[in-house]
């Protein structure tokens, strides 16, 4: 099988990393790619919001799979262009991602399919917004209703800080906060099979103890010891399959990756967000987990044959995850630093621990250089969450980044408890 992989990031790496692993996989290709998959694939320069672009590109290169990878392109319906052209593609259309594109549509699929939410409004005017934040009190969260490359959501006690990025939002959701800890769980569909992945735990804040700005996540880790074990099969119950049944009831079958970003509450699970893509950094450790080759399961998601699939296998093992960003992540990054270390991690940390690129490039020297806020993902696998903890770790402390930043707490609780 010919796969074509489109986006850039450390998911797009993990997606790639495992692709390469994968017997039935005869050629990959990624577009656009980044320094670190190009030495699993072969990378292709393209627009990765042209439908038509990614469309051209999979036909020339026979592609017998396209993966979209980003939510971006899923929103702006570039699987529709691929799918258009007879391609398979894993991706759900633009009218289904839209459960991702807008937190008001999701809101509204979730009424209509019983599934367990915050209790919400949906504003787009000064006063609408001070009577949101005043029903619902502190700690007040404020989500921009479109894509914002997950930094589009303010938790916070400051009424004003909620106000004014409430009224930089041209469509505001203002939701009751959920306590307890949070869970994401993937689930690959094909409009109708839901087939749930392992569950794994994102950490959103830039700094250790949960402080600091929201980012797009800045390490994760599975399994999760702390949750019930039949926390997969009661989500799959209450949340998974009644929205994959509700977006085919209403026309816009889902197929693809669906996330759901999970709030363990007091009043039981409830669903903080859906994202139409796998997440960053969860892939990362839930693809270190798997064991079944992913391409054929990915296949058959495209081609609406899920029901085929036999059970996944999944590692005993544990995974963190740990990712390294840039001098001033998340407000506007400093790129374009030499990075150093990779080749010591991959002479002495293999087949353990490894590094996925996120925002990477080759200089002209031919040297790895920064380009993005999240540069890099060290993953690591251990008998336990504590020794892939170490693992990783141990990678990160090789890696020389000038001004970069990480935190030092993935995983620290769950390893302890």
């Amino acid at each position: 099988m010919k796969v074509l992989v489109i986006g850039g990031g450390a998911r797009e790496h993990a997606l790639c990393r495992s692709l390469s692993l994968d017997p039935d996989v005869t050629a990959l290709h990624c577009a656009p790619g980044n320094a670190g998959i190009a030495e699993v694939a072969e990378l292709h320069p393209v627009d990765q919001l042209d439908g038509a672009a990614v469309a051209a590109l999979a036909t020339e290169l026979g592609a017998e799979l396209v993966v979209v990878g980003p939510e971006a392109p899923l929103v702006a319906g570039v699987a529709d262009a691929v799918r258009a052209a007879g391609i398979p593609v894993f991706g759900p259309s633009q009218a289904a991602a839209q459960l991702e594109g807008s937190k008001a549509f999701a809101k509204d699929v979730m009424a209509g399919a019983g599934v367990p939410t915050a209790r919400s409004y949906v504003c787009t005017t000064p006063a609408e917004i001070d009577e949101a934040l005043d029903a619902f009190g502190a700690p007040y969260v404020v989500k921009d209703d479109g894509l914002a490359a997950g930094k589009g959501v303010v938790v916070t006690e400051d009424l004003d800080k909620a106000r004014a990025h409430a009224l930089a939002c041209d469509r505001v959701v203002i939701e009751e906060y959920l306590d307890g800890p949070e869970v994401s769980l993937f689930a690959i569909t094909d409009g109708t099979t839901v087939l749930p992945l392992k569950p794994a735990q994102d950490f959103k804040r830039a700094l250790d103890g949960d402080e600091g700005p929201n980012t797009g996540g800045m390490g994760a880790y599975s399994p999760l010891p702390w949750a019930d074990p039949k926390l997969v099969e009661e989500v799959l119950e209450t949340v998974l399959q009644p929205t994959v049944d509700e977006l085919r009831r209403r026309g816009t079958p889902f197929s693809g990756l669906l996330y759901a970003g999970l709030a363990i509450t007091s009043r039981g699970v409830r669903v903080i967000e859906f994202n139409a893509r796998f997440g960053d950094p969860e892939t990362q450790v839930v693809l270190a987990r798997l064991k079944t080759p992913l391409a054929g399961v990915l296949l058959r998601s495209a081609n609406g044959t899920l029901d085929d699939q036999a059970p996944l296998s999944w590692s005993d093992e544990a995974a963190v995850t740990v990712v390294i960003a840039s001098h001033n992540y998340p407000d506007t990054p400093r790129t374009g630093d030499p990075i150093e270390g990779l080749d010591e991690v991959a002479e002495k940390d293999a087949p353990h621990a490894y590094v996925l690129h996120a925002g990477t490039k080759r200089g002209e020297d031919g040297a790895v250089l920064s380009a993005g806020g999240r540069v890099l993902s060290v993953t690591a696998t251990g008998s336990d969450l504590a020794q892939a903890r170490e693992r990783a770790y141990a990678a990160v402390g090789r890696i020389r980044l000038d001004g970069s930043q990480h935190r030092t707490d993935i995983a620290r609780k769950a390893s302890e408890a």
